[in-house]
């Protein structure tokens, strides 16, 4: 699917990755995990990458098979730069009430597996949950 970067767009993403998450098959906890960490990637794509641009486009895909269901989601703004960011002090955003900058950490925290990388102008992020909880192997 696709949608303008706009955050009202945001509940139908998540939407669609739960029907296909539950038509899979995953489970209840697996399935909000899912919508929780797709709703973050595309908050950041919106906030960050687009900088709160809404004639931009978020392409989101699923990709499943018998061990993982993997969400994709690609756009063409600014890149991220994983090896540049700091795992955030929770207390200490409490401490200070400050919303926002724990989305990498909530996804990686939510998913068994998160890929970032950019490739001829294309951001692209992974979001794996393993249907057993880890890799084949």
């Amino acid at each position: 699917m696709t949608i303008p970067s706009a955050t009202r767009h945001l509940g139908e993403v998540r939407q669609f990755v739960a029907e296909r998450a539950a038509a899979e098959g995953l489970e209840d906890e697996m399935v909000q995990e899912l919508r929780m960490a797709v709703e973050e990637a595309c908050a950041n794509v919106i906030e960050h990458a687009y900088a709160g641009d809404a004639s931009r486009e978020i392409d989101v895909a699923v990709i499943a098979d018998d061990e993982r269901f993997t969400v994709r989601i690609r756009d063409e703004g600014e890149p991220f730069r994983p090896e540049a960011y700091d795992t955030p002090d929770v207390r200490e955003l409490v401490r200070r009430r400050q919303s926002g900058g724990l989305g990498l950490h909530l996804m990686r925290r939510l998913m068994d597996q998160v890929e970032y990388r950019t490739r001829q102008g294309v951001n692209e992020v992974l979001l794996t949950k393993y249907r057993d909880g880890q890799p084949a192997g």
